[in-house]
């Protein structure tokens, strides 16, 4: 798809490669044995937008994001953040886990969680101080934690425990957030926080990379999209790619009838205009590959 973009010099951090891209990712695939999770995949996503990646549980949603993070060995492919190699962009990205990955016995207070968020840039040997602790409880008031600063994490109900992993990425103050289903099983008031802080990063400029998986708040929440089921299927802004066409290539079969979800002549509630073109969300599941 890019083979025949230019890679610039990039000064003493190496040569920039597609720079006016947030993210860009060429051929990437991984493997486990045999089997495909991730198949030549191309990904091009513009700075400054919200990006949903959606798809059928074992899709690779979140293998996706590791494998772009580093964080799961990949078998072939390139990674760019920025223009850069991953190695060199590091600092500029922040990172939102899913909930269900995280060990939350282990007995730390909720700011030393947010904190660790700055670890990265302090290095391992030198401790957080006064600086860093303003920090963290700005990004806990940010997200309507600041109360809970001093709460063991294990106290906490599920939407404060992603609320509490967002302000740990907020405290990296990075260019690009990568996020893990951070809506996924939350309550209503964590939900409603957790936009608006997205929201308001997007209107930052920053640029943001979600694994989501409701169909019918897709169109009203984000303004660009990556349909994915081991390879990506479509990728652009929602207005054009978020199409019931699209959504039946990616979901095939294993779909359930969504009136709406798709249909850009529904209205702002979520409910479809008179005679709308059908559109489909996958059955409920566990972790995607």
């Amino acid at each position: 798809m890019s083979g025949g973009a230019a890679e610039r010099a990039g000064g003493p951090g190496g040569p920039v490669h597609e720079p006016d891209l947030a993210v860009h990712v060429e051929d990437l695939t991984v493997t486990y044995g045999s089997r495909p999770a991730l198949w030549d995949v191309d990904l091009d996503v513009p700075p400054g937008v919200m990006a949903a990646i959606v798809g059928p549980n074992g899709a690779g949603k979140s293998t996706l994001l590791e494998a772009i993070l580093g964080l799961t060995p990949t078998t072939a492919g390139h990674v760019y953040v920025g223009g850069r190699r991953l190695r060199e962009a590091r600092g500029r990205i922040g990172y939102v886990p899913q909930r269900t990955a995280v060990d939350w016995d282990f007995p730390t207070r909720v700011l030393d969680v947010v904190t660790m968020g700055l670890y990265g840039r302090l290095g391992w040997l030198r401790r957080p101080g006064a600086k860093e602790r303003r920090l963290a409880e700005t990004a806990l008031e940010r997200v309507g934690m600041a109360d809970y600063r001093d709460r063991q994490i294990a106290q906490l109900s599920g939407g404060q425990q992603q609320r509490t992993f967002l302000a740990r990425a907020l405290v990296q103050d990075a260019d690009v957030y990568f996020l893990d289903e951070p809506m996924a099983g939350v309550d209503a008031t964590s939900e409603a926080a957790i936009l608006d802080v997205l929201r308001d990063l997007r209107a930052e400029g920053r640029t943001l990379l979600v694994v989501h998986h409701d169909l019918q708040t897709v169109r009203t929440t984000f303004d660009w999209v990556v349909l994915l089921n081991v390879r990506v299927l479509a990728q652009g802004p929602v207005e054009t790619t978020y199409t019931a066409d699209n959504l039946r290539a990616t979901y095939g079969g294993d779909v359930a009838l969504l009136s709406g979800a798709a249909d850009p002549t529904a209205n702002a509630d979520g409910a479809p205009d008179p005679t709308p073109d059908p559109a489909y969300a996958p059955h409920e599941g566990t972790r995607d590959a």
